[in-house]
This record gives C-alpha cells, sequence and structure tokens, in this order.
C-alpha cells in the first residue's frame, strides 16, 4: 500500500479531489481505499472506508472539554494521535495499491503539530507522499502565489516526505489565467518579472525576498493544475505517484 495524503489550506478542495480521484482510480480499474481524517467534517463528497469520526467526535470533544469550535479541533487533532493504532488495525485488513488520505480542513491542524508525524510514521512513512493544493484565489497575483508556495515548501520541509504541487479548482479561471500561473511555476524568471513590475510597496519587497529563498531552495519545476469538477489532472496525479513509487511501471503491488 501506498499513502497520498491531500493537504492544503480551508476552502483549497481537498475533500472534493480526492473523492473525485477515488472516482478516477475506480474507472480505471486501480484499487484504492479512502481515509477521512477530519473529524470535523460534516458531509463527504465521497463515502469513507476508514472514518477518523468513528473514534473521535468533534461535537464530543467540545462537550467533553467545554471548548469552541476551534479548540475542540486541536484536542481532536491530538486524539487522532493517541487512536491512531485502532485505525491502522483497521487499515491492515485492506489489501489495495493506494491509500488517499483526506486530512483536515485547517492546513495547521495536520501540517504544524507533533500527532501529525505520528500518524504519519504509524501509516508508514517511508511508503507516503503529499499532493499540496494551492488555492486558486491566493495563487491569483504573484505575491499570494509565492505566498503559497511558501506554505508548501514548509509543509513538506516539516513532514519531510516527497511532494507533488497542484494548482487546484483551475476550471475557475479562465486559459490564459491557468497558463499564466503555470509558468510563474516552471520558470522562475516570469514571476520575478511580473513581481517586479507590481507596485513599489513593503508587500512587493517581501515577496522578492521569499522568491529568492525559494528559488535558492530549488522549489521551483513542476505542478499540475486540477479539477475536481472537469476530471482535469487526475492522470497527471497517477503518473506522478507511479513514478514516485514505481520508478514510473505500472505496479500490481
Amino acid at each position: 500500500m501506498r499513502n497520498i495524503y491531500f493537504v492544503g489550506t480551508a476552502g483549497s478542495g481537498k475533500s472534493t479531489l480526492v473523492g473525485a480521484y477515488k472516482q478516477w482510480l475506480d474507472d480505471n480499474g486501480i484499487d484504492a481505499i479512502v481515509i477521512n481524517l477530519d473529524p470535523g467534517a460534516d458531509r463527504l463528497p465521497y463515502t469513507p472506508d476508514i472514518d477518523i469520526r468513528e473514534w473521535v467526535s468533534l461535537d464530543e470533544v467540545m462537550n467533553e472539554y467545554t471548548l469552541g469550535p476551534n479548540g475542540a479541533q486541536i484536542v481532536a487533532a491530538d486524539l487522532m494521535a493517541m487512536n491512531i493504532n485502532k485505525l491502522v488495525d483497521v487499515l491492515q485488513t485492506f489489501k489495495t495499491k493506494y491509500v488517499l488520505i483526506d486530512t483536515p480542513g485547517q492546513l495547521e491542524l495536520f501540517a504544524f503539530r507533533e500527532s501529525s508525524e505520528i500518524i504519519i510514521k504509524a501509516l508508514d512513512k517511508e511508503k507516503s507522499m503529499l499532493v499540496y493544493l494551492s488555492d486558486p484565489i491566493l495563487c491569483k497575483s504573484p505575491n499570494g502565489f509565492v505566498s503559497s508556495m511558501v506554505l508548501s515548501a514548509i509543509v513538506q520541509f516539516r513532514l519531510q516526505i516527497p511532494i507533488l504541487n497542484v494548482l487546484s479548482k483551475c476550471d475557475m479561471f479562465k486559459e490564459e489565467e491557468t497558463e499564466r500561473i503555470m509558468s510563474w511555476y516552471e520558470n522562475s524568471d516570469v514571476l520575478y518579472g511580473d513581481l517586479l513590475d507590481m507596485d513599489s510597496s513593503s508587500e512587493t519587497v517581501v515577496g522578492m525576498e521569499l522568491f529568492k529563498s525559494l528559488e535558492n531552495m530549488g522549489i521551483f519545476g513542476e505542478i499540475r493544475s486540477v479539477s475536481a469538477q472537469e476530471d482535469i489532472g487526475l492522470p497527471e496525479i497517477y503518473a506522478a505517484s507511479q513514478l514516485l513509487f514505481f520508478g514510473g511501471e505500472d505496479s500490481e503491488e
């Protein structure tokens, strides 16, 4: 089994993409299961095979600890790690090729807490990758795009597993807008020029400094545009995972 964690900021479309990708895998005869790791999810656009809500309920956490939604989310994130062995026991009853893991809506609850490291290690860190969804609204401006790339880099640094960057909800853009954003990632000189063209301000200066840091880290290079609504980019996610895990071979494992 190989684990694919779908991560991104709230509203970036993680659950919708997980559901669409699972359907695409089913349609192509590729066996996969879905784990929901969001204890606060009200409704999901897929039927999870394993659901953290069976062991951790946000409503119960709020009542038991007398917390509001935000505080309860933090406690629930830690409770997930405490219950991870139960989840692993259930996971071991499955024989599948891919495990699609839908992470909590708020990025910081998964990426920046110690509980996430416990979960990833328990599920086998060496057989895992991230799909990082960049919010299309944030990415429309050069500075916003740089901010999204900074978040992506921090998440990868924090979790220490390979990452695939995707531009989510690309159907929201005109074709030329998508191409422009993609060019920022594929050719850092284009992004550099667009940052220079912005009004001279403190925000632009910060954006330039962040850009230089990202460029020195080798962040720029490849990104996929995806749309769960239009089924765009789903084969590319599969190809990237095959390349990472199996060297591009269509493994039957």
